[in-house]
C-alpha cells in the first residue's frame, strides 16, 4: 500500500503523504497545537458557538424564539445521531488507520487502534457545523469553516485519509439536513412548552421580572 503513494496511483494516499508532509516540517510547538485543536479545539469551539447562539436568541426573546431554539438544540442532536450512523458504516468498511499501512507518516496523537472510514471527528463537526448554519446562517458560515478545518487537521495529524474526512464531512451533512424537517416538527412543540413554563421558560427566552410574575401567576390560576 505505501508504495502506491510513491508511484502516484492512488491520489488519496498522496494527498494523505503531502497533507501530512507539513507536520513533519512545522515546528513541534506548532504540531501540538495541530493536535490539541483537532482532538478537542474544533469540538469544543462548535459547541461554544451553539451555546453562544442560543444566549443571544434567549436574550432576544420573540415570537421566533422557540423554533430558533429548536433548530439549535438540534444542532448536537444531529451530531449525536450522525455518529450513531457511522457506527455500522465504520464495522463494515473496517479501513485501517493509515499508520498501518503506510510508513514514513508524522502520527500527532496515540492510541487510535479503531478504524479509518468514516472519521467520527469530521462527521461530528459537520453536523453541528451544519445544525448551527440552518439555526443562524451568520454563526453558521463560521461554523462551516471551522468543521472543514477539523477535517484538515485530522489529515495532518496522520490519523485520517482525506476520503475520511469527505465521508465525515458528507455525513454529518446529510444527517443534519435531511432530518431536520422531522428534528424541527419534533423539538418546536417542545420548546414551546418550555417557553410557557414559568421555572424553565428563561431557557427559551428571557423575560422581565413583572412579566414572569404574571406568567406564574396564570399558569396556577
Amino acid at each position: 500500500m505505501a508504495g502506491l503513494a510513491d508511484s502516484g496511483s492512488n491520489p488519496d494516499v498522496d494527498l494523505l503523504y503531502d497533507i501530512n508532509g507539513l507536520a513533519k516540517a512545522a515546528p513541534p510547538w506548532f504540531d501540538h497545537v495541530m493536535e490539541f485543536v483537532g482532538e478537542y479545539g474544533v469540538l469544543f469551539g462548535l459547541l461554544a458557538m451553539v451555546l453562544w447562539c442560543w444566549w443571544g436568541v434567549r436574550r432576544r426573546g420573540g415570537p421566533d424564539a422557540a423554533s430558533s431554539v429548536a433548530a439549535l438544540v438540534w444542532a448536537p442532536l444531529a451530531a449525536g445521531v450522525a455518529v450513531l450512523v457511522n457506527v455500522p458504516i465504520r464495522g463494515f468498511v473496517e479501513r485501517p488507520r493509515p499508520f498501518n499501512d503506510h510508513e514514513g507518516l508524522e502520527v500527532l496523537v496515540d492510541g487510535k487502534d479503531d478504524f479509518s472510514f468514516v472519521s467520527d471527528h469530521a462527521t461530528l463537526c459537520m453536523a453541528l457545523a451544519v445544525g448551527l448554519f440552518l439555526a443562524n446562517r451568520r454563526f453558521g458560515l463560521v461554523a462551516l469553516v471551522l468543521g472543514l478545518l477539523g477535517g484538515f487537521i485530522r489529515v495532518y495529524m496522520g490519523v485520517h485519509y482525506p476520503t475520511d474526512v469527505v465521508g465525515g464531512l458528507a455525513l454529518g451533512t446529510a444527517v443534519a439536513l435531511l432530518l431536520s424537517p422531522l428534528a424541527m416538527a419534533l423539538l418546536t412543540p417542545l420548546t414551546r412548552a418550555v417557553e410557557r413554563s414559568p421555572k424553565a421558560g428563561w431557557l427559551v427566552a428571557a423575560r422581565p421580572q413583572g412579566q414572569r410574575r404574571r406568567v406564574a401567576e396564570r399558569s396556577r390560576g
